[in-house]
């Protein structure tokens, strides 16, 4: 059995009453619109965050209540929306495997889709009095949108420190995930300190998963995306900040020349790419994330075993030990 599938086995019978219900909350009146949102929903993804919150909300709780259907498809209906404006930002043909929203709607309809989303997410929460549910989601879009910004002003000046960098990546990624996890235990035991609890369980666990995605960049595993990619939008992961860090004033000089200045030389990115190795930047990034696991896991311990909790070590070590 592939790993998704027993981490989601389960909340098999959550999952698949979920995707009616998010199915329903994607409706419009609008023919377009619907022609779009099915066409998003038959190209989802492994669904990793409805998940987190049916385990974190299980695993407190030994069921699910109708609030976490909602907390699902509040997180669901958001991160469609994001990401379906991130393509538009970074102007992205692709996405999984399958042309974006934007290559096959163009940029107009594919923001007011994403715009038409992120509402949906919202109303969600308000069309059933779930304020607080709606005050965790409305945190993380903030947060989100702060964070992209931050990197875009650090990408300009490629001035960013390695606490800059988990500022970017704790709220560019990791900030949903700990929504998804603070959302489950909200939607049944709100006002405890499992909110919490689990909000920084999610946040370690994104963290985690933001520098995995930039390892991949200096071809540890082969994902379908070409190596390097990071490196010519002048994005500062981790393993370059270390090399950074660790270079002597003529190198450094030499790599951010080359970040700023040579990006798109492909023969000039594979030398930064073998710097960065050289330098044992990617080794130390590894050592960060699986820190990062590591203290996710500590929060599990003080819960009892259960078959959530194994779904949850399960979730936490895919996430540092994916291919893709």
């Amino acid at each position: 059995m592939k790993i998704v599938s027993q981490i989601r086995e389960p909340i098999e019978d959550e999952m698949q009453l979920f995707e009616e219900k998010f199915l329903k909350s994607m409706s419009s009146k609008v023919a377009l619109f619907n022609r779009i949102t099915y066409y998003i929903v038959n190209r989802k993804g492994k669904q990793m965050r409805p998940m987190f919150v049916f385990l974190t909300a299980k695993l407190l709780n030994g069921e699910v209540n109708e609030r976490t259907y909602t907390g699902a498809s509040i997180i669901e209906l958001i991160h469609t929306a994001s990401l379906v404006h991130d393509d538009v930002v970074d102007d992205s043909n692709k996405r999984r495997g399958f042309f974006s929203i934007n290559a096959l709607w163009k940029n107009k309809i594919a923001v007011l889709v994403g715009d038409f989303l992120f509402s949906k997410g919202l109303l969600v929460s308000l069309e059933n009095k779930d304020y607080d549910l709606l005050h965790i989601i409305s945190n993380a879009v903030r947060d989100m949108s702060e964070g992209e910004l931050l990197q875009i002003e650090k990408a300009r000046l490629l001035d960013i420190t390695e606490d800059i960098y988990y500022d970017i990546i704790r709220q560019k990624t990791a900030t949903l995930i700990a929504a998804c996890c603070s959302m489950g235990a909200c939607s049944v035991r709100p006002d405890s300190d499992e909110v919490e609890t689990f909000r920084k369980f999610g946040e370690l666990c994104g963290m985690a998963f933001q520098i995995k995605d930039d390892l991949f960049d200096y071809g540890a595993e082969k994902i379908g995306k070409p190596t390097g990619i990071d490196i010519k939008e002048q994005k500062m992961t981790l393993p370059l900040i270390y090399a950074l860090n660790h270079s002597d004033k003529e190198k450094k000089k030499w790599l951010i020349n080359s970040i700023k200045n040579h990006n798109k030389n492909k023969k000039r990115v594979k030398e930064v790419i073998a710097y960065v190795k050289e330098k044992g930047g990617l080794d130390y990034a590894v050592t960060k994330m699986l820190e990062f696991k590591d203290e996710a896991l500590a929060i599990l311990d003080n819960y009892p075993d259960s078959e959530y909790k194994s779904a949850l070590t399960l979730m936490v070590n895919y996430v540092v030990d994916r291919k893709k």
